[in-house]
């Protein structure tokens, strides 16, 4: 796979339009990387949400063949746990689902509640992980300037 961005992408929230989920109940989503940006990027992702679930709205029961992390960002939710019981979280709370798991999030508050999604594929070959490098570069751009 070849990289071919080489440019910062920036998506401003004015932009992006809240998109109805079918199947699920009030719940909305803004796509923040697609699977085709993703390739572009040349990285291994299906996709990443920034979703809004209204209130007594719910991402309904359901299970994938990939990974999810959810990180809510604003407002109170209950996630359904593999045994059948619903437990409260709240912003700043992170998911991480594995992929076959059964899994649902409600809003549990009396406001909207939003929260990022990540999907990861799953690839039983792949290498492993390692943490990133950076490579800082002389400050000539420097916002105080």
């Amino acid at each position: 796979m070849t990289t071919a961005a080489k440019e910062t992408k920036v998506l401003t929230g004015d932009s992006m339009t809240w998109d109805l989920m079918p199947n699920h109940i009030e719940l909305y989503h803004r796509e923040i990387v697609s699977a085709e940006e993703a390739d572009a990027l040349g990285i291994r992702m299906s996709s990443i949400l920034w979703e809004k679930i209204g209130v007594g709205g719910q991402v309904l029961p359901h299970y994938h063949d990939v990974v999810e992390v959810i990180h809510i960002t604003v407002g109170q939710v209950k996630l359904l746990l593999p045994n059948g019981e619903w437990k409260p979280y709240q912003a700043g709370d992170t998911f991480q689902v594995p992929a076959g798991v059964l899994h649902s999030v409600a809003n549990a508050g009396d406001t909207p509640s939003e929260q990022i999604s990540i999907f990861v594929p799953v690839d039983p070959n792949a290498p492993g992980n390692a943490f990133f490098n950076t490579t800082l570069v002389e400050d000539v751009y420097s916002a105080k300037k």
